[in-house]
């Protein structure tokens, strides 16, 4: 890994996640690059408090989608937060998520039709403080790369001002398989494995997502 000027400097508070209720929105393309990047996010969330069960990882075919996906996800998480345990037995019972742990895949807290009513009190209750959006663009040969990173850039932007949730830009764009190796940690060049930048995204989403809390009431300021 480089040891020039590059990189995020810690913060120098400690952002308590505990109560925070983050999303993971993800492509598909790139599989390899993206459950370490996945896995790297969910890992760093959970060192800084955020509960597993307060994770949701959904995923889309590319990440052309993550703009959509991000906005839906955070209606979604709106309507839900409102709704009746009976209006989400009957409508969320489908809403399935894929986790790069290997345990349960479902992260949304939903119960499964059938249960019982003492179920109710585990349903989500928050919509999400925060959604990261993670996706891995290689130039190839055309100019396919320069058109999907500059949209989907500037629509994820779009959706956070839109939304006032804040959206972690977690999409790599690189020039060869090697630089999105590096920068999921599963570098096999000479600069070594590199750094995982889920990590760092992780960490964007507990800090965001704790300052909007405290700007919504009119505090950290």
């Amino acid at each position: 890994m480089s040891t020039g000027i590059k990189g995020l400097v810690p913060s120098t508070t400690q952002f308590d996640g505990s109560a925070l209720r983050i999303a993971i929105v993800h492509a598909r393309w790139n599989k390899v690059v993206i459950d370490a990047l996945v896995a790297g996010t969910v890992a760093k969330l959970t060192e800084m408090g955020v509960k597993e069960s307060n994770i949701l990882v959904k995923s889309v075919p590319g990440s052309y989608e993550l703009p959509l996906a991000v906005q839906k996800v955070i209606t979604a998480s709106h309507v839900q937060a409102g709704a009746s345990a009976t209006d989400l037995l009957g409508g969320l019972a489908s809403f399935s998520v894929s986790s790069p742990l290997g345990k349960n895949p479902s992260r949304s807290g939903t119960p499964a039709l059938g249960a019982s009513s003492s179920t109710t009190a585990t349903m989500p209750s928050q919509p999400f403080d925060a959604v990261i959006a993670i996706g891995v663009l290689i130039k190839g040969s055309t100019m396919h790369f320069e058109y999907i990173a500059d949209t989907v850039s500037h629509a994820l932007m779009r959706v956070q001002l839109d939304s006032g949730v804040p959206v972690v830009f977690g999409v790599l764009t690189c020039l060869d398989d090697e630089q999105a190796l590096e920068r999921a940690g599963l570098g096999t060049g000479p600069k070594g494995k590199g750094h995982n930048h889920g990590e760092d995204w992780g960490a964007a989403a507990v800090e965001m997502a704790c300052h909007s809390r405290l700007w919504a009431d009119g505090k950290g300021l």
